[in-house]
């Protein structure tokens, strides 16, 4: 199984892409979509939406996890990230892709094992579970790829649960 983990926003949005399933899982490609602050935010935009569409044409996931939107303290930085992550929603679903979606402390919880971790212990863990010599940089793209291996973890113990097959 091949998973599209996303980190969505506007001026960055993270990627990473996973294979296998979550006990041998292997980083394929991860990074950041980066769009110049002197672009209006439709311009913005579209470069998420065309570099996203591209990756997903060039690596031909199966399966996407996005970062469910947080809350923070700044209401106008949540509103360009839901920017941002509805162009990511539909570049996705355009590409025929079933989209999951995951909380932080979701992420952090399968991946961790402690919702409440902070950053640099899932990222820690991320570079430990996929044996990387080094964690994803950058941070945008480190959170990506635990979104990707918080799915794989979901799609395993789906499969405990049910009694199916984890490799769908």
């Amino acid at each position: 199984m091949r998973v599209l983990g996303v980190d969505p926003g506007v001026a960055t949005t993270g990627y990473g892409l996973l294979e296998g399933p979550a006990d041998e899982a292997r980083l394929v490609t991860s990074g950041v979509v980066t769009t110049p602050s002197t672009f209006s935010l439709a311009e913005r935009l579209l470069a998420v939406h065309n570099e996203l569409a591209a990756l997903i044409a060039r690596y031909r996931p199966q399966a996407a996890a996005v970062e469910e939107l947080f809350f923070g303290r700044n209401a106008r930085t949540a509103l360009a990230v839901g920017h941002g992550r509805g162009v990511v929603l539909l570049t996705l679903a355009q590409a025929g892709l079933e989209v999951y979606e995951y909380t932080p402390m979701q992420v952090k919880q399968a991946v961790v094992g402690y919702g409440r971790a902070g950053k640099e212990q899932v990222q820690e863990m991320v570079r430990m579970l996929l044996r990387l010599d080094a964690v994803p940089q950058p941070d945008d793209a480190a959170d990506a790829v635990a979104v990707a291996l918080c799915h794989l973890q979901s799609v395993r113990l789906n499969a405990l649960l049910g009694g199916t097959k984890d490799r769908e």
